[in-house]
This record gives C-alpha cells, sequence and structure tokens, in this order.
C-alpha cells in the first residue's frame, strides 16, 4: 500500500501536545476586533486544545502526527 498522504492544510494550522491532545489558535481574532470585549480578547491569547470531537476529525488529517 502507498502511504496516506497528511492534508496541508491541517498540518498548517493544527499541532501536538506531548499526550496526543490537538492544539489550535483561538478562533475569531482575525477582524472586527472593536466589537469584541477586552475579557474576549484577553482570554483569546495564545492557543487551545480541541475538544475530543473536533480532535478525531484532525488526527484522520495527520495520520502519522500522533
Amino acid at each position: 500500500m502507498p502511504k496516506m498522504k497528511t492534508k496541508a492544510a491541517a498540518k498548517k494550522r493544527f499541532s501536538f501536545t506531548a499526550s496526543g491532545k490537538v492544539k489550535s489558535g483561538q478562533a475569531g481574532k482575525r477582524h472586527g476586533m472593536i466589537k469584541r470585549t477586552t475579557k474576549f480578547i484577553r482570554d483569546a491569547r495564545g492557543t487551545t486544545v480541541l475538544t475530543d470531537a473536533d480532535a478525531k476529525i484532525v488526527k484522520k488529517y495527520m495520520p502519522y502526527n500522533r
């Protein structure tokens, strides 16, 4: 069997923690920051860990990065 391909879009957007969880950037911070509350902007700094349901989809896109 040939090797499976990793989705290039997923490779650029997600990374894995040492325990196998999926990290991603916070959503909702590209534009429209004026209408966002200061608390939202502050809480949305850095990265976040995806939920199990979303992580399952991402892991299907990245078969060798586990």
